[in-house]
């Protein structure tokens, strides 16, 4: 027996087991962006409960999910400044344990007033974690060893968003509306906990002042957009507060560019655009997420136009995709390094454009085992070329520009989700979808057709990713546990 042995059985306390950092960070990440994504869409179907519980309208009960939509894309510019000036780790951990702590009070709130502050504090907390998180994930991480993270990565990002529905629907009616949120504090608390004590800090160090003019350009730009492009369809797009967000969003979007690309130390490293595989990435990740969200949008509506379906059904019939897309996380670290990027993703968005448009055949949605097929094979393909584009894109991204680099995807892939689902509102119209009510499909199927053309469209932009994967940039080997430490990979 060693000395340090004896005196720790002797009365003293037994060492604290150590966690290789790098796993640390899979597991912490995974946990937040499990929370994250599952919060995304777990509250839609408890709505109507919350309102009835409340004695408020539908309408105002939806100002719920207004906050947190609206809150998350405030916090989407300052993640990359934030992480670089304080800490990934720092931010990482502070913004989810404000996440679990505003999960509490959502649980715990005697208000509908109170219910909505603490979803926004979400969407706030929530609007951190992703770029953040990512940011963490890329620097541990070289470049090679990224799309085997795809098997363990796609849990929070497809999975959890799928499982929301089900899961609040199922919550909600044997227990209470309150466990929607409950249900993050303790896997929250315990992410906490592991962070603290595995993950190592990186402080990336900014130049220059914070870029307050950039700040108060794009933060409300980001918000207003949101809320125009989310509620629209809701609202009515002549309604005066869509109409004057999307305006005023518009014109301040204008003056974001403007302005970053004069200021010395800009809040938003537009300049990254330039380029080429990240530009291209960006382009694709916006084309991409207005394809699939405008497609699960739109496809549900057509099951019900075409067979006068339930919304639980129709719910159910796109839940393959997520399978789908597991599946395609399995198989791209094995495609990538044969294929390459550039041959991977354009062969994988032309398979999803025949997938999107072969739902708007007349018949298809008439058969629901169809669509669940299309919808499963959409989750592949389209599943494939995503997870493709998000690590070949950021293979040429330096260190020190990760954080921005980070932030602005998300903040593009947030606007490109948001316009496809108002586009295919657009082309949908109006008319009535209510459980059991048969209507006309037609304009249904004209917006999945616009879905498979998104898609399509960014198979020409493919075409500019690299045929092999580039080099990666010179990586630094400090002691943040950063992509060039020698440790090797653990099994996550």
């Amino acid at each position: 027996m060693t000395a340090p042995e004896s005196r720790t059985r002797r009365g003293g306390w037994p060492p604290v087991p150590r966690i290789r950092p790098r796993l640390a960070v899979v597991l912490v990440y995974v946990a937040a962006m499990c929370m994250n994504g599952l919060d995304s869409t777990i509250v839609n179907p408890a709505l109507y409960t919350i309102a009835e519980d409340f004695d408020r309208p539908v309408q105002a009960a939806n100002t719920v999910e207004t906050a947190f939509l609206v809150a998350l894309a405030l916090a989407l510019p300052v993640a990359g400044w934030l992480g670089d000036r304080y800490g990934t780790k720092r931010v990482f951990l502070g913004s989810l344990a404000v996440f679990t702590a505003a999960s509490a009070l959502c649980g715990l709130a005697w208000n509908l007033p109170v219910l909505v502050v603490a979803r926004a504090l979400q969407g706030l907390a929530g609007g951190l974690l992703t770029p953040v998180g990512m940011t963490l994930l890329f620097r541990a991480f070289a470049p090679p060893e990224r799309a085997k993270l795809s098997k363990v990565l796609i849990v929070p990002t497809a999975l959890m968003p799928a499982l929301g529905p089900p899961l609040g629907g199922l919550l909600t009616e044997h227990l209470s509306w309150h466990w929607l949120f409950f249900v993050n504090v303790p896997v929250g608390v315990a992410a906490v906990l592991l962070g603290a004590i595995g993950l190592r800090e990186h402080v990336e160090g900014t130049a220059g002042r914070f870029d307050r003019a950039g700040f108060w350009l794009a933060t409300p730009a980001l918000g207003l957009l949101t809320y125009a492009l989310g509620f629209g369809p809701a609202h009515g797009w002549s309604d005066p507060s869509v109409v004057l967000g999307a305006v005023l969003g518009a014109v301040l979007l204008v003056a974001t560019v403007i302005q970053q690309r004069r200021a010395p130390a800009p809040l938003l490293g537009l300049r990254l655009f330039g380029d080429r595989y990240y530009g291209t990435a960006a382009a694709l990740a916006a084309l991409t997420a207005a394809g699939l969200m405008g497609v699960l949008f739109v496809v549900p509506l057509l099951f019900q136009a075409a067979l006068g379906g339930s919304a639980l059904d129709a719910g159910l019939s796109v839940f393959p995709e997520a399978i789908g897309l597991m599946l395609a996380s399995q198989t791209v670290d094995r495609l990538l390094p044969r294929l390459g990027p550039r041959r991977l993703v354009v062969a994988a968005l032309l398979a999803a454009a025949v997938v999107f448009g072969a739902l708007a055949v007349p018949g298809t949605a008439e058969n629901s085992w169809a669509v669940r097929a299309l919808m499963f094979l959409i989750g592949l393909v389209l599943g494939t070329a995503v997870l493709t584009v998000q690590i070949a894109g950021f293979e040429t991204i330096a260190p020190p520009d990760m954080g921005q680099a980070m932030g602005l995807f998300q903040i593009v892939r947030t606007l490109g989700g948001a316009l496809g689902i108002a586009l295919c509102a657009a082309l949908v119209g109006g008319g009535a979808h209510g459980a059991g009510t048969t209507m006309d499909a037609g304009p249904f199927r004209t917006a999945v057709w616009a879905t498979a053309a998104l898609v399509a469209l960014a198979a020409l932009f493919a075409l500019r990713l690299p045929r092999t994967a580039p080099q990666p940039p010179p990586l630094d080997d400090g002691a943040s546990g950063g992509a060039g430490s020698p440790e090797p990979m653990a099994a996550p």
